[in-house]
């Protein structure tokens, strides 16, 4: 079955800077800075980016972010239990939006 994910293609990221070179050296530049050690570590920044993009649903992201944990020394076990976490979040996240149907709902029937 073909989709729009090539994992080919997270090796071309960079050509994303060829028409905007200031752009992507920006980009990069923070983007290094932001994975640095800092008040967190960067292996557990590598866990929050995993289940970030687990919660996104990025298969780029979830590639290069789950060989990036396995070259911290990140188990798969702690991999996992961090994208239970983005799920835990994110199911919670439409549920609570269900207050809103809920309001509506109430609203009407004044």
């Amino acid at each position: 079955m073909k989709t729009y994910y090539n994992p080919e293609d997270l090796g071309k990221f960079s050509t994303m800077g060829e028409e905007a070179p200031d752009l992507w050296d920006a980009y990069m530049n923070y983007y290094g800075k932001v994975f640095e050690d800092g008040a967190l570590t960067a292996r557990e920044k590598s866990l929050i980016a995993l289940a970030v993009a687990a919660a996104v649903q990025c298969p780029y992201c979830i590639d290069s972010y789950t060989g990036g944990s396995l070259e911290k020394g990140i188990t798969e076990e702690e991999m996992t239990e961090a994208i239970h976490v983005a799920n835990a979040i994110r199911g919670g996240a439409s549920l609570v939006h269900g207050v809103q149907m809920k309001n509506i709902v109430r609203d009407m029937e004044l």
